[in-house]
C-alpha cells in the first residue's frame, strides 16, 4: 500500500519523533501497553464471573459465591482504573510530542527554505510550498496524535486477545483466525484504494492552493484582461479533480467499517453456533479432543473477545487511510528538508576598517564608514578596500544545461559608474544582475569584484555589499520604520530618517497616521505604487552600499512620480557603481555606458552620444523607429 519511498519516509519520521522526544515516547509506549493488556485480559474475568460464580451460584445459591464475586470485581476495577490512567496520560503526553514534532519540523522547514537558492523557488509553485506548512503538517497531526497510538494500542490488543483465544480453545480460534484473514484481505483491497487515493487528495489539495495563491496575486491582471470567467473555469477543473480524488477515497473509506462489522457480526453468530455445539458434544460425552476445558463461560469471553477482535481490526482498518495521508504529507515535508541548501565555496568576509596612516587597513567593530575584503586563507588577513569594482569577463550561463541565455557577455564597471542595460524582454539583463549577486552561478567566464573573483567571497557578504531597486516592491508586516531599516539591521533611527529623506520619501512619510510608526500590512496595499518605491529606495540608501541595481524601479509609475524617484535615485546613486535596467531610455541618457543586449548578447555599448551618432539599434528604440518588446 506504501510504495519504497513512502515506507522510508513512516520510518524517518518515526525515527524524527523517537530522537526528538526520547523519553516521552518510552513512556507513551509504556503505557499503551498498560492500557491495551488491560483492555485485553479483563475477558478473563467474564469466564470467571459465570464458570466460577454465576454456574455455581445457580445450585448453591449466590450468597455462597458473593465473596468469590467481589474478589473478582475489586480485581477487574483495579486493571480497569491503571488502563484507564494509562490512556488518560498517554494522551496527554502526545498532545504535546505531536505539537512540539510540529513545531520542530516547522522550524526545520523554514530554516531550511531560507537556505535554499532562488532557483528552488523560481521552479515551485508557492502554494505549493506553503501546503507543506498547512495541509502536510495538519495530516501528520492525525498521524502522530492519533492514528500511530492507536495503531500500537490495537497492535497489542490483538495480539493479547489471540493469545487468550489460543489459551481457551484451539478450535474455536480456528474460526477466528479464519475471520481475521478475511478482514485483512478486505482491509488490504478496500483501505489500500483509500489510502492511494488519500495521497492523490493530498497532491490536488496542494496543486489547488498553489492555483489560487497565483490568482490571488494576479488578480489585478485577471481584471484588467476581463479573465474572471477563464479563470473560474481553471479552478473548477482542479476543484473537480480534488472532488474526485477525495470522494473516492472517502467511499473506499465509507465502506469499509460496514463490511468488517458485518464480517463481525458473522463470526459472532458462527463461534457461538461452534460453542454451543462443542458444549453440547462435551456434555453427551462426544466431545473433541481439546474441548474438555470448553465451558460457557469460555465461549461467552470468546464472543466478547471476537467482538473486541473485530472491532479492532476495524480501528486500524480505519487509520490506514490517515497512516497514508500523513506519510504523504511527511514525504513532501522531508522532500523539502532534504532539498540542496545553496552551496557557498566562498571565504572572504566583508569587514568595517579604518585607514591607518601607512596606508594599510585595520578592522574595526565601529561604524567607519570604511569597508574591506577580508582574506584569511594565506594565513595573516589579507585586506582589499570595497571600491565598487565590477567585471564581467566573457561570460556564459544557461538556467538549464540545454540552453544558454547569456553568450561571451563582457562588462567593465568601473567605481562610480552608472551603467545601463538596454534591451527587450528576455534579452539578457536581469539574468546579469542576477549573477552578480550570485543567484545563480556562471557557466564559464569571470566575474570579478575589486579584483577578487566574487566565487571567493561568502555569498552573504558579497549580497550585503548590493543595493538593490526593483520594479516589483516587496514590503513586510511592520512599521514604516522596520520596512526602511530592512536594509540594514542595525541602522538607528536617524539613519532610517536621513535615507527616507535622500529618497524624497520623508515628506509623504509624516503625511502617515502614525508617520514612521505606521504599521504596514499586505505588502503595503495601503499605499500607492510610487510611495512603495520611494519606501524601497530609502531602504536601498539605509544599506549604504557601494554599488547599486536599479531593475526597472519606474516602470509601474506615473511621470509625475517618477520625477520624484529619478530624484531619490539619482541622490541614491551618487558615489557608487549602478548597474541601471530601463525601458524609459530618457532616464539612462547620462550613464557612463550603455550596453544594448539582443538574445543575450552584448549587440552595441558606449555613451548616450556615441551610440546616436552610430545610428544603430539604440538610435532606433530612442528615436522611436524601434519598440522593446
Amino acid at each position: 500500500m506504501m510504495t519504497k519511498k513512502k515506507q522510508g519516509s513512516f520510518v524517518r519520521l518515526i525515527s524524527y519523533v523517537v530522537k526528538s522526544f526520547k523519553v516521552p515516547v518510552i513512556v507513551v509506549i509504556f503505557c499503551i501497553l498498560i492500557s491495551a493488556v488491560s483492555n485485553s485480559v479483563s475477558s478473563m474475568f467474564l469466564q470467571r464471573i459465570i464458570d466460577e460464580c454465576i454456574t455455581p451460584g445457580v445450585t448453591s445459591g449466590l450468597e455462597s459465591v458473593m465473596s468469590q464475586l467481589i474478589s473478582i470485581i475489586i480485581t477487574m476495577g483495579v486493571i480497569y482504573a491503571l488502563g484507564v490512567a494509562a490512556s488518560f496520560t498517554y494522551t496527554r503526553i502526545m498532545a504535546v510530542v505531536t505539537q512540539s514534532t510540529l513545531k520542530k519540523l516547522r522550524v526545520d522547514m523554514f530554516n531550511k527554505m531560507e537556505s535554499l537558492p532562488i532557483k528552488f523557488f523560481d521552479t515551485h509553485a508557492h502554494g505549493d510550498i506553503m501546503s507543506t506548512y498547512t495541509n502536510d503538517t495538519d495530516a501528520l497531526r492525525q498521524l502522530i496524535g492519533q492514528s500511530l497510538p492507536m495503531l500500537i494500542q490495537s497492535s497489542v490488543s490483538i495480539i493479547a486477545v489471540i493469545c487468550l483465544m489460543l489459551y481457551y480453545s484451539v478450535w474455536l480460534f480456528l474460526i477466528v483466525a479464519a475471520a481475521i484473514v478475511a478482514m485483512v484481505f478486505i482491509v488490504r483491497k478496500i483501505g489500500g484504494g483509500s489510502a492511494r487515493f488519500m495521497v492523490k487528495q493530498q497532491k490536488t489539495l496542494a496543486d489547488e492552493e498553489g492555483f489560487v495563491e497565483e490568482m490571488m496575486s494576479g488578480q489585478r491582471v485577471i481584471k484588467v484582461f476581463c479573465h474572471e470567467e477563464e479563470t473560474k473555469r481553471d479552478f473548477k477543473k482542479k476543484n473537480e479533480e480534488l472532488f474526485e480524488a477525495s470522494k473516492t477515497a472517502n467511499t473506499y473509506g465509507n465502506i469499509l467499517m460496514p463490511i468488517l462489522n458485518n464480517v463481525g457480526n458473522i463470526l459472532y453468530v458462527i463461534v457461538a453456533l461452534a460453542g454451543a455445539i462443542l458444549i453440547s458434544l462435551k456434555a453427551t460425552n462426544l466431545g473433541i479432543a481439546g474441548t474438555g476445558t470448553l465451558t460457557i463461560g469460555v465461549v461467552v469471553t470468546f464472543l466478547t473477545m471476537s467482538r473486541q477482535l473485530s472491532q479492532t481490526i476495524g480501528q486500524i482498518s480505519m487509520q490506514v487511510s490517515m497512516i497514508a495521508m500523513g506519510t504523504a504529507g511527511a514525504s513532501r515535508i522531508f522532500e523539502l528538508i532534504d532539498q540542496e541548501p545553496e552551496k557557498d565555496g566562498g571565504h572572504i568576509t566583508l569587514v568595517r576598517v579604518n585607514k591607518k596612516a601607512n596606508g594599510e587597513f585595520e578592522e574595526s567593530k565601529k561604524r567607519t564608514g570604511m569597508w574591506a575584503w577580508k582574506d584569511t586563507s594565506r594565513g595573516k588577513p589579507v585586506y582589499t578596500e570595497m571600491r565598487g569594482d565590477i567585471v564581467l569577463d566573457h561570460v556564459d550561463f544557461g538556467y538549464t544545461e540545454d540552453k544558454t541565455v547569456l553568450h561571451d557577455v563582457s562588462i567593465y564597471a568601473k567605481p562610480g559608474e552608472k551603467i545601463a542595460l538596454v534591451g527587450s524582454t528576455g534579452a539578457g539583463k536581469t539574468t546579469i544582475t542576477n549573477l552578480i549577486n550570485r543567484f545563480y552561478d556562471i557557466n564559464s567566464g569571470k566575474i570579478l569584484y575589486d579584483g577578487i573573483d566574487i566565487t571567493q567571497i561568502c555569498k552573504d557578504d558579497l549580497r550585503r555589499s548590493f543595493g538593490i531597486v526593483l520594479q516589483d516592491v516587496n514590503l513586510f508586516t511592520g512599521t514604516v520604520m522596520d520596512n526602511i531599516r530592512y536594509g540594514k539591521s542595525d541602522a538607528t533611527d536617524e539613519e532610517c530618517i536621513a535615507a527616507a529623506k535622500l529618497a524624497n520619501a520623508d515628506d509623504f512619510i509624516r503625511k502617515l497616521p502614525q508617520g514612521y510608526s505606521t504599521m504596514l500590512k499586505g505588502n503595503g496595499s495601503s499605499l500607492s505604487q510610487g510611495q512603495r518605491q520611494l519606501l524601497s529606495i530609502a531602504r536601498a540608501a539605509a544599506a549604504n552600499s557601494p554599488v547599486m541595481i536599479l531593475d526597472e524601479a519606474t516602470s509601474s509609475i506615473d511621470t509625475r512620480t517618477e520625477k520624484l524617484v529619478q530624484d531619490g535615485m539619482d541622490k541614491l546613486m551618487e558615489g557608487r557603481t549602478v548597474f541601471v535596467i530601463a525601458h524609459r531610455l530618457s532616464t539612462i541618457r547620462h550613464s557612463d555606458a550603455i550596453m544594448v543586449m539582443e538574445h543575450g548578447r552584448i549587440i552595441e555599448r558606449g555613451n548616450h552620444e556615441k551610440l546616436i551618432a552610430e545610428k544603430g539599434t539604440y538610435y532606433q528604440l530612442y528615436t522611436g523607429a524601434l519598440e522593446m518588446d
